[in-house]
């Protein structure tokens, strides 16, 4: 893709993931169903989070495009580095996490992560932009660019160690309020939890190797991983 047009998509993913982030924010709290507890704000969901990273993520890579196309290259390469980084731990994986996760257990049981009165709180729109456009982005992502990957060691510690921090901001939340981010949570034993919790992390952990295995099939390896 010609650096002029990968520059204006970047600029237009930017502008729409703050977009779909500040209509999040700006939902009426007064009108939250009771499911909804205020601890933690919108900050304790992962679908939420997941919009701030792809808008800096998508930010980050405009910046990139701007660079190369005015010629400051040393600063395009650890920006390029940066956004490299960002993508291949983090923005992948974790947008089709989103995705796939959300979807299946909304089929099998919505009430389990999205109960029926949120459904009048948040748009259908806003619901599709949160936990639906994320996957097609990230894909499109890869067939625009290619992306240099960590060795695989380095991105799985990584990567697992933001899941442990997500992980642990999710049981504070428990220890505090007594109430889970997600309903689903509650149907399971101790044991049970650490099982869907380490299943969790297998599952985020084959997205990062699809990527990076869709990475290498467009774009080749040795050339563009470090």
């Amino acid at each position: 893709m010609e650096i002029s047009t990968l520059t204006t998509y970047h600029c237009l993913a930017f502008a729409w993931y703050c977009f779909v982030a500040y209509s999040i924010a700006h939902v009426r709290t007064e009108e939250r169903p009771s499911e909804v507890f205020l601890y933690g704000g919108q900050w304790k969901y992962l679908t939420v989070l997941n919009l701030v990273l792809q808008a800096v993520f998508y930010g980050v890579s405009f910046l990139a495009d701007v660079l190369r196309l005015i010629k400051k290259l040393r600063c395009a390469k650890c920006v390029i580095s940066s956004r490299d980084l960002l993508f291949s731990v983090l923005a992948f994986p974790v947008s089709t996490f989103v995705c796939i996760s959300f979807w299946t257990l909304y089929t099998y049981n919505r009430e389990l992560v999205y109960p029926k009165s949120l459904d009048g709180v948040i748009p259908r729109w806003l619901n599709h932009a949160m936990h639906t456009a994320v996957l097609p982005f990230a894909v499109l992502e890869i067939l625009a660019t290619p992306h240099r990957y960590l060795a695989k060691k380095k991105g799985v510690i990584l990567l697992g160690f933001v899941a442990f921090l997500y992980i642990s901001w999710v049981l504070w939340i428990y220890s505090v309020t007594g109430e889970w981010v997600y309903p689903l949570f509650a149907s399971f034993s101790p044991a049970g939890l650490a099982a869907f919790f380490a299943g969790s992390l297998a599952v985020i952990i084959s997205f990062y190797n699809f990527g990076e295995f869709l990475n290498r099939m467009i774009w080749g390896q040795c050339k563009f991983c470090f």
